[in-house]
């Protein structure tokens, strides 16, 4: 077991014979784990394969660690451990080995095969796939993307229908996979930080983080108070930065244009203040392993609180007089309900676990930098639909703004950053933050020269795409905007 942000030498995490290990990861869960992710490690010397669990213990703020040696054919997890299926499918893809007995095994983003797989025969261009069919009269089948009206992301989403009625949708992912993990290898370098902040670019402050904490405990160092508060300050931005943009966007979808054109333009009043601190609407440039390169003046102090008091005085107009509609109440309730249940099995993570009643949160289960000191509350519903995002959503942007309101007035004095030792060899770090979407999980495993040997990423959108595809059974189809909305995924997040 290990802390959030410590490291643990590659020999020391226990190793014992996959039976074992597939054992040991479906226990875990079922006792209440979550499987935070399930990186490869291919041998330096052989190229044999060993794969890792990272298993996050919320009841002690623990993280469990595990691995076992991979074969060609080894008994899937899946069957017994729903929660693993995503990441089976993404070993299979990358490493060209087989879960066996898993019940849909197809490829997550279409990526070139790795390590010795690199010489089997080309994946299949993007999209081209296997789907689930129906038959039967009024049965037929809608096909959205990857091309979509609007300017997002692409994806292509396969719903099998029964008249209007969903019975099952498919996602299909991997259009804007870049190949940052292999790009990892070798750094930290000059570009390693910028992969991070453009991994996803709505979340570039949750995810430099993950990776500057994953460093800084292979370096040994804590960064210095200051620079702890300014980067909870910008993370608290980001969050209800999209909290406020999806909340307009949920308006948007049922129609109700006040709050969707007033929530835009609050949106873009917060991103604003995040220029203000950094210079850049995203955050980029601002936080770097060792600290941060921003600093904030009385000045600058003084002009944040007044932006922020204006946006709690727009924000509350703009989305009570929303949720106080009943036209909006009767599209939202009901609407795209995943179950506490459900949530539990697939392991959903983030605004989606919490509006289940899941309280999920690595701000309060695996406490980082100033959370270990002030903390926020786990917001949660017990709905698990539509409304329930929404609600959850609102409440925690309620409690940023009261958060950065506080850490404004009681900056601490002291720099801004450190220097940054070489990183510890043959080790590794697991690092977890809570983003704006839900949990990230950064695992860095360091080779003899204390150089990433193997980077792994698990953005939150990894483990809920399919509980979007969940919420959509049995839903009218024209149901799909608004659910897709209330979960607001990362298709590049997911894609890397």
């Amino acid at each position: 077991m290990i802390g959030n942000n410590e490291t643990i030498s590659l020999e020391a995490i226990p190793a014992v014979p996959f039976e074992r290990f597939r054992q040991a990861v479906i226990a875990a869960v079922a006792y209440g784990a979550r499987l935070s992710a399930m990186p490869v490690r291919p041998s330096a010397d052989n190229g044999e394969l060993t794969i890792i669990a990272v298993l996050s213990f919320p009841e002690n703020s623990e993280i469990g660690l595990l691995t076992g040696a991979l074969f060609d054919r080894w008994p899937s997890l899946t069957p017994d451990c729903a929660a693993a299926h995503w990441f089976e499918r993404e070993i299979a893809e990358q490493w060209g080995i087989t879960p066996e007995g898993h019940p849909w095994l197809k490829p997550i983003r279409f990526e070139p095969p790795r390590g010795h797989a690199a010489g089997c025969p080309e994946t299949a261009p993007v999209g081209v796939t296997d789907f689930f069919s129906m038959e039967g009269e009024e049965s037929h089948e809608v096909a959205v993307g990857p091309v979509h009206a609007g300017v997002i992301e692409p994806g292509h989403f396969r719903f099998l229908c029964h008249g209007e009625t969903v019975y099952h949708l498919e996602i299909s992912l991997g259009y804007q996979h870049r190949g940052i993990e292999r790009a990892m290898i070798g750094g930290p370098g000059p570009r390693t930080v910028h992969y991070m902040e453009t991994l996803a670019g709505d979340t570039t402050i949750g995810h430099v983080m993950a990776y500057s904490h994953a460093v800084e405990a292979l370096a040994g160092i804590q960064v210095p108070p200051r620079a702890e508060v300014i980067r909870v300050i910008a993370a608290e931005l980001e969050r209800m930065a999209n909290h406020i943009g999806d909340l307009g966007a949920m308006a948007g979808d049922v129609g109700f244009l006040p709050t969707m054109n007033y929530c835009g333009r609050i949106r873009g009043d917060v991103l604003n203040m995040t220029a203000a601190l950094c210079g850049n609407r995203f955050g980029r440039g601002l936080i770097r392993p060792a600290g941060v390169e921003w600093d904030l003046d009385s000045e600058l102090i003084d002009d944040l609180s007044a932006r922020l008091e204006a946006v709690q005085k727009d924000v509350i107009a703009a989305v009570t007089l929303m949720l106080d509609t009943p036209s909006v109440m009767a599209r939202f309730e009901s609407t795209g309900v995943v179950s506490v249940d459900t949530a539990r099995r697939i392991g959903l993570v983030g605004v989606a676990a919490r509006a289940c009643g899941l309280a999920r949160d690595v701000r309060f289960e695996f406490p980082y930098g100033l959370y270990r000191l002030a903390h926020l509350p786990v917001n949660t519903w017990h709905s698990g639909d539509c409304f329930g995002r929404a609600q959850v959503r609102w409440l925690e942007v309620q409690a940023s703004i009261d958060f950065i309101r506080q850490r404004l007035q009681e900056l601490p004095k002291g720099p801004l950053s450190r220097d940054l030792p070489a990183l510890k060899s043959d080790a590794l770090a697991v690092s977890l933050v809570e983003g704006w979407r839900g949990e990230i999980c950064h695992v860095a495993g360091t080779d003899k020269e204390g150089r990433f040997a193997f980077y792994k990423v698990v953005d939150p959108s990894f483990h809920n795409w399919f509980g979007l595809a969940l919420a959509l059974r049995r839903q009218q189809i024209s149901d799909f905007p608004l659910c897709n909305k209330s979960f607001n995924l990362s298709y590049c997040g997911h894609d890397l």
